[in-house]
């Protein structure tokens, strides 16, 4: 069965605000998670990241506007985006580390993720 489903993405005005959710198998423990974007023709990049002491890291061009947060209890990962600009624009996926290893690998096919458009 697939252990990562995000969702939440979808058609949003810029300056607007959405929040991602992943939802992750309670079978996978979240060592790290992570939210990763790719835009047609770009590379896919890291967005943000957040250890289990809730230590956080960012892409430089959404700090101050994006928040990484998990959640022990349901086991998912969020991704609070504030803001928003049409760079932001992308197909959003998250990840997870284990403590041994990436569910999706860098090389990896990681589907369609959730796509956020964000509108002028």
């Amino acid at each position: 069965q697939v252990q990562l489903v995000e969702s939440g993405g979808g058609l949003v005005q810029a300056g607007g605000s959405r929040r991602l959710s992943c939802t992750v198998s309670k079978t996978i423990s979240i060592n790290v998670g992570a939210w990763f974007r790719q835009s047609p023709g770009k590379q896919r990049e890291l967005v943000a990241a957040i250890t289990t002491a809730g230590n956080t890291n960012f892409l430089d061009s959404v700090k101050g506007r994006f928040t990484i947060s998990r959640d022990g209890d349901n086991n998912m990962l969020y991704l609070q985006m504030n803001s928003l600009k049409p760079e932001d624009t992308a197909a959003y996926y998250c990840n997870v580390y284990d403590g041994d290893k990436w569910y999706r690998s860098t090389s990896g096919d990681w589907g369609r993720g959730t796509e956020v458009t964000v509108s002028l």
